[in-house]
Protein backbone atom coordinates (compact mmCIF):
# COMPACT_ATOMS: atom_id res chain seq x y z
CA UNK A 1 0.00 0.00 0.00
CA UNK A 2 1.84 3.19 -1.12
CA UNK A 3 0.77 6.09 -0.06
CA UNK A 4 1.59 9.62 -1.64
CA UNK A 5 2.08 11.86 1.43
CA UNK A 6 4.20 11.38 4.92
CA UNK A 7 1.62 10.00 7.63
CA UNK A 8 2.05 12.46 10.60
CA UNK A 9 3.06 10.17 14.12
CA UNK A 10 3.75 10.69 17.62
CA UNK A 11 6.00 8.97 20.29
CA UNK A 12 5.18 9.05 24.12
CA UNK A 13 8.90 9.54 25.73
CA UNK A 14 7.85 9.02 29.58
CA UNK A 15 10.50 9.33 32.22
CA UNK A 16 10.24 8.33 35.90
CA UNK A 17 13.02 7.89 38.36
CA UNK A 18 15.43 7.14 35.62
CA UNK A 19 13.50 4.91 33.51
CA UNK A 20 11.93 5.10 30.40
CA UNK A 21 8.51 3.56 29.45
CA UNK A 22 9.09 1.49 26.62
CA UNK A 23 6.92 -0.74 24.81
CA UNK A 24 7.30 -3.99 22.34
CA UNK A 25 5.84 -3.19 18.84
CA UNK A 26 2.84 -5.63 17.89
CA UNK A 27 2.35 -4.26 14.43
CA UNK A 28 4.20 -2.50 11.54
CA UNK A 29 6.86 -0.99 11.51
CA UNK A 30 9.23 -2.79 13.58
CA UNK A 31 6.55 -5.15 14.89
CA UNK A 32 9.06 -6.91 18.02
CA UNK A 33 11.19 -4.34 18.42
CA UNK A 34 10.97 -1.89 21.74
CA UNK A 35 10.30 1.60 21.27
CA UNK A 36 8.19 4.42 22.53
CA UNK A 37 4.21 4.28 22.94
CA UNK A 38 2.47 5.90 20.02
CA UNK A 39 1.07 6.25 16.52
CA UNK A 40 -0.98 8.27 13.79
CA UNK A 41 -2.39 11.42 14.72
CA UNK A 42 -5.97 11.83 14.41
CA UNK A 43 -7.47 14.60 12.27
CA UNK A 44 -7.87 17.48 14.06
CA UNK A 45 -5.82 16.35 17.84
CA UNK A 46 -2.76 18.01 18.80
CA UNK A 47 0.31 16.20 18.42
CA UNK A 48 0.72 16.75 22.25
CA UNK A 49 -3.37 15.28 22.84
CA UNK A 50 -2.28 12.50 20.84
CA UNK A 51 1.03 11.65 22.37
CA UNK A 52 -0.71 11.76 25.73
CA UNK A 53 -3.63 9.58 24.14
CA UNK A 54 -1.13 7.28 22.23
CA UNK A 55 0.73 6.30 25.62
CA UNK A 56 -3.09 5.91 27.38
CA UNK A 57 -4.34 3.52 25.01
CA UNK A 58 -0.79 1.32 24.63
CA UNK A 59 -0.17 1.26 28.35
CA UNK A 60 -3.01 2.14 30.69
CA UNK A 61 -0.48 5.40 32.03
CA UNK A 62 -1.65 8.66 32.51
CA UNK A 63 0.67 11.55 31.07
CA UNK A 64 0.34 14.95 30.86
CA UNK A 65 2.43 15.83 27.25
CA UNK A 66 4.34 18.68 27.84
CA UNK A 67 6.73 19.50 24.48
CA UNK A 68 8.00 18.26 21.51
CA UNK A 69 11.46 16.65 21.45
CA UNK A 70 12.61 15.91 17.86
CA UNK A 71 11.51 14.26 14.40
CA UNK A 72 12.60 10.68 12.93
CA UNK A 73 11.79 10.19 9.53
CA UNK A 74 10.96 6.10 9.42
CA UNK A 75 10.46 4.87 5.28
CA UNK A 76 8.49 1.74 5.32
CA UNK A 77 10.14 -0.01 1.82
CA UNK A 78 9.22 -3.21 -0.30
CA UNK A 79 10.97 -6.15 -1.02
CA UNK A 80 12.22 -4.57 -3.80
CA UNK A 81 13.24 -1.23 -2.63
CA UNK A 82 10.53 0.97 -3.08
CA UNK A 83 8.85 3.20 -0.91
CA UNK A 84 5.80 2.00 0.42
CA UNK A 85 5.09 4.66 3.89
CA UNK A 86 6.85 7.92 4.92
CA UNK A 87 5.92 8.32 8.51
CA UNK A 88 7.01 11.19 10.33
CA UNK A 89 7.77 10.69 14.25
CA UNK A 90 7.18 13.36 16.06
CA UNK A 91 8.92 12.64 19.66
CA UNK A 92 6.96 14.46 22.83
CA UNK A 93 8.42 14.38 26.07
CA UNK A 94 5.50 13.41 28.56
CA UNK A 95 5.19 13.77 32.30
CA UNK A 96 4.04 10.62 34.63
CA UNK A 97 1.13 11.33 36.26
CA UNK A 98 -0.44 8.02 37.34
CA UNK A 99 -0.23 4.09 36.66
CA UNK A 100 1.80 0.79 35.98
CA UNK A 101 2.35 -0.29 32.60
CA UNK A 102 0.01 -2.86 30.88
CA UNK A 103 0.46 -3.78 27.51
CA UNK A 104 -2.86 -2.96 25.24
CA UNK A 105 -3.80 -1.81 21.56
CA UNK A 106 -0.61 -2.08 19.37
CA UNK A 107 1.71 -3.60 22.34
CA UNK A 108 2.44 -7.05 22.93
CA UNK A 109 4.55 -5.89 26.18
CA UNK A 110 4.76 -2.32 28.47
CA UNK A 111 7.62 -1.65 30.92
CA UNK A 112 10.64 0.89 32.40
CA UNK A 113 13.45 0.46 31.11
CA UNK A 114 16.77 2.01 32.82
CA UNK A 115 18.55 3.96 29.83
CA UNK A 116 21.73 1.49 30.47
CA UNK A 117 19.85 -1.39 29.66
CA UNK A 118 19.02 -0.43 25.94
CA UNK A 119 21.86 -2.93 24.80
CA UNK A 120 19.18 -5.64 25.88
CA UNK A 121 16.73 -4.87 23.55
CA UNK A 122 15.57 -5.02 20.30
CA UNK A 123 14.95 -1.43 19.87
CA UNK A 124 13.08 0.53 16.94
CA UNK A 125 15.15 3.12 14.99
CA UNK A 126 16.35 6.10 16.67
CA UNK A 127 14.81 5.20 20.10
CA UNK A 128 18.25 5.33 22.45
CA UNK A 129 18.58 8.58 20.43
CA UNK A 130 15.56 9.99 21.18
CA UNK A 131 15.58 8.88 24.70
CA UNK A 132 19.34 10.27 25.57
CA UNK A 133 18.20 13.67 24.27
CA UNK A 134 14.98 13.55 26.11
CA UNK A 135 16.92 12.89 29.30
CA UNK A 136 19.48 15.78 28.68
CA UNK A 137 16.18 18.07 27.63
CA UNK A 138 15.10 17.27 31.52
Amino acid sequence: MTTGRPIACVLGVVIRDGEILLIRRANAPDRGKWGFPGGKIERGETVLAAAAREVAEETGIATEAVAVLTAVDVFEKDQAGRLQRHFVLIAVRCRWIAGEPIAADDALEAGWWPIDRFAELDLSVDVEAVARGAILAG
